[in-house]
């Protein structure tokens, strides 16, 4: 039986899980908006920072919130049957080098994260 912990892990409501999927900035990107890390989106930038494809830079095409997991673009794996698929990365494993920042809602977020480090 999985301890507690990992139960609670499994359960999380869906709404709940985008926050989860959350992974560092780039140092550049810390010191202009003043927060650590942020909820991942389709259309960051990020880099690979562990793992077999660790040092792979590329843009997130998808984000699978029930397992936790991330598709980066030019990172596949050759099927058995033929043809290609994307390898899912887990979230902390990547480090965010550019926002996409088509969404309102998120600049917004920003903006209150920053400002609440500056005036504190």
């Amino acid at each position: 039986m999985p301890s507690r912990s990992r139960v609670v892990l499994k359960t999380v409501p869906h709404h709940k899980r985008g926050k989860m999927l959350s992974a560092h900035l780039s140092d550049e990107l810390r010191a202009k908006y003043g927060t650590r890390s942020l909820p991942l989106r389709k259309g960051d930038t990020v880099k690979i920072m562990r793992g077999e494809y660790a040092g792979i830079e590329g843009k997130v095409t998808a984000v699978y919130r029930m397992m936790g997991k991330i598709a980066v673009e030019g990172v596949t794996r050759e099927k058995i049957a033929g043809g290609t698929a994307p390898v899912k990365i887990h979230a902390s494993k990547v480090m965010i080098t550019s926002l996409n920042l088509d969404d309102k809602w998120r600049q917004k977020m920003l903006e209150r994260r920053g400002g609440a480090k500056q005036s504190g």
